[in-house]
């Protein structure tokens, strides 16, 4: 009995020893963890991953490019890392915004548009180190040689001839100075332009309702114009008829020098526009409408004898009637 308390000790000491080690090694484990994050926290320790480069800038303002790919150590409070740089394709909206841009045609009419340029570092000593705020340069400058190419196009060549548009903002994107003697994107940059996009040129909702306003009066004064065109067709071929049949008559009638023939032909043509007013006038009405041009009055004709022979005789039963 005596023998078994000195192993019991034993066995609780050895339990507490290895829990006391185990709880010092988790403290020291979190001590160097949290004096590692801090340090990683500083970017004390920092790695350069593919495609990418940072620019370091030294006690003193000296700048230098780190494009080694892994991990770097740096002096802390001595130098800090002032940008890390893709060296990868990046992509920059026009106005720097993914919505459409309002821009002006050269007539003065609004327009929306937007732009997509693709790019990529080539020097990176050109563009962080020569740069301040590199991003901030470039778009000013990208906005502006688009918007002077832009608006200096007609309005139906923003809308027609987008390809070639394109293909002049490019090169201009590319190889045309931004100022005349100045140096172009690419070597103020030191970056490769890749491609640019023209995405969108549209009309605002406003100038497309009006559009397709104006399209609309200009196809019905067409239709219109078409109308007229044929009516003034079918009036000349009436009239070159009606010239031809009186020429004919006339040629059939003979000629005289008293023109006794010509007042013959006038006043069996006027015996005709009279026939042809009695018989339009089928309701014993007293006024017809001999030719309707719109502004034709309106004629009264005289009753025949054997009309005016019955309303005599109608009148003297009346009075009779009367007595």
């Amino acid at each position: 009995m005596q023998s078994e308390k000195p192993g019991k000790m034993f066995q609780r000491g050895f339990i507490l020893k290895i829990l006391r080690r185990t709880v010092a090694a988790i403290l020291l484990l979190g001590f160097v963890y949290g004096i590692v994050a801090a340090i990683y926290a500083t970017k004390t320790i920092f790695k350069v991953k593919e495609n990418y480069a940072v620019v370091l800038e030294k006690f003193g303002g000296k700048r230098d490019a780190v494009t080694d790919v892994g991990w770097h150590v740096r002096l802390p409070f001595f130098t800090r890392i002032e940008q890390e740089v893709t060296l990868m394709n990046q992509t920059m909206f026009l106005g720097g915004e993914i919505a459409p841009l309002r821009i002006i045609s050269r007539e003065n009419v609004a327009l929306w548009t937007s732009g997509l340029l693709t790019y990529r570092i080539r020097d990176l000593d050109q563009w962080a180190i020569e740069n301040l705020l590199p991003m901030t340069l470039l778009q000013g400058d990208y906005d502006g040689i688009v918007k002077d190419i832009l608006q200096a196009q007609s309005l139906n060549n923003l809308i027609s001839d987008r390809e070639e548009i394109k293909e002049e903002i490019f090169l201009a994107l590319k190889s045309r100075p931004i100022n005349e003697g100045g140096p172009s994107l690419e070597q103020k940059y030191g970056i490769d332009v890749v491609s640019f996009v023209l995405r969108d040129t549209r009309f605002g909702d406003q100038l497309i309702a009006a559009s397709e306003e104006k399209k609309r009066r200009e196809l019905i004064a067409e239709g219109e114009n078409y109308a007229a065109s044929q009516e003034a067709d079918r009036i000349r071929k009436l009239y070159a008829a009606y010239l031809e049949g009186i020429s004919a008559l006339q040629e059939g009638l003979g000629s005289r020098q008293d023109a006794s023939t010509d007042q013959a032909l006038l006043q069996f043509l006027a015996q005709q526009k009279w026939a042809d007013a009695y018989e339009k006038n089928q309701a014993g009405q007293n006024t017809v409408v001999i030719q309707s041009s719109g502004n034709t009055t309106p004629v009264t004709l005289p009753l025949p004898a054997i009309d005016k022979a019955k309303n005599k005789a109608r009148n003297r039963d009346k009075d009779v009637d009367t007595e």
